[in-house]
């Protein structure tokens, strides 16, 4: 089955780092339940067989089959994910993004930092989230333009400012937002 003792560990190790962040976010019980799906065997056994510890085991498993099972059903339980918030437009008669809620726009920001902590390992730096973000950006159609620009905008402060800062101004806006610390 590929590596399981290894793709557990890292799916912890990440939920680890995403909890402290959304943690030093101010929204705790976002980090508690960050990621569980990732758990349930539709997410695991896949995440095991094509576990390749520097990637998304998704994107083996869309090598292989050409769409990967494990991310449908992970992005249709977790509301961190802007694929999460797409719906069908009756003006457009197309699927377009929906604008993310601050809180899990907050959730996103610290998955994508542990992300990028996970598979860059001793190379990360403020700027691996940011740049993975704009490598994907073109192909992003789907995400609320509001989205982009406001998840782009922290990277950019992380990049620049650094994550004291950065979580500081997120604590900011969260209250201000009127976020529950949830």
């Amino acid at each position: 089955m590929g590596h399981p003792l290894k793709h557990f560990l890292t799916i912890t190790n990440h939920r680890h780092k995403v909890m402290f962040n959304c943690l030093r976010a101010g929204i705790p019980l976002r980090g508690l339940l960050h990621d569980l799906s990732k758990y349930t065997p539709t997410e695991f056994i896949p995440g095991a067989r094509y576990f390749q510890g520097n990637r998304s085991p998704n994107e083996g498993e869309r090598e292989e089959y050409g769409y990967s099972k494990a991310w449908i059903h992970h992005k249709g339980r977790n509301r961190h994910h802007f694929e999460y918030w797409t719906d069908y437009d009756p003006v457009t008669k197309k699927f377009s993004g929906v604008k993310m809620p601050k809180k899990f726009l907050i959730e996103m920001f610290c998955d994508r930092v542990a992300a990028s902590k996970i598979y860059n390992k001793d190379k990360y730096t403020n700027s691996k989230p940011l740049e993975y973000f704009l490598k994907g950006k073109g192909h992003r159609q789907i995400m609320h333009p509001e989205t982009s620009e406001e998840i782009e905008f922290l990277l950019r402060m992380l990049e620049e400012k650094g994550e004291k800062e950065t979580f500081k101004y997120i604590r900011k806006i969260r209250r201000k937002s009127n976020v529950k610390g949830e």
